[in-house]
């Protein structure tokens, strides 16, 4: 009895060690789920841009989801108290690379998934460096009565801080 027990438990092990080893071989991340599945994201390809109408911001975080090059990046765009609309890309500036450095909103604050900070909307696109949404300043884009536009260029140029964006682990 004890030596089919044993057969049974070296059995159950190996079938262990094969899966561990058939996960490491094919990788255990996944993207995410997001609430926008990636063919909701826009695709910008090189010539175009991204446009996002201004009366559609308000005081809630919208965010945008957008691929370049087969990258997925998302830009959120938010009304400030002051009326300003304030643009950053959905990643944090320290977390980004953990695949969960992205922001959902609750309340008046956005949220890090990965580390837990909040950020008032009025901060966004305000401050950068530390634990801050990725702001897009006003030289990255162009701003008139009735869009924002986000060029091509600057989007590729961004691509890399979502290199590990919305991965679990």
């Amino acid at each position: 009895m004890m030596k089919a027990n044993n057969k049974k438990i070296r059995l159950l092990m190996g079938a262990i060690l094969m899966t561990v080893g058939v996960v490491a071989l094919t990788g255990c991340s996944k993207k995410a789920n997001t609430g926008a599945s990636s063919k909701d994201a826009e695709v910008v390809s090189s010539g175009d841009n991204l446009v996002i109408p201004v009366d559609k911001i308000s005081e809630k975080a919208s965010f945008y989801p957008v691929e370049v090059d087969g990258v997925d990046l998302e830009v959120v765009a938010v009304k400030a108290s002051d009326g300003t609309i304030r643009t950053a890309f959905n990643t944090c500036q320290i977390c980004y690379g953990s695949g969960r450095g992205y922001y959902k909103q609750n309340g008046d604050v956005l949220i890090c998934q990965n580390c837990g900070n909040q950020f008032a909307m009025d901060h966004v696109e305000v401050e950068s460096g530390g634990c801050n949404p990725w702001p897009i300043f006003d030289k990255d884009k162009t701003v008139d009565d009735d869009n924002i536009t986000i060029s091509y260029d600057f989007l590729k140029e961004s691509t890399g801080i979502f290199a590990n964006w919305k991965v679990e682990y």
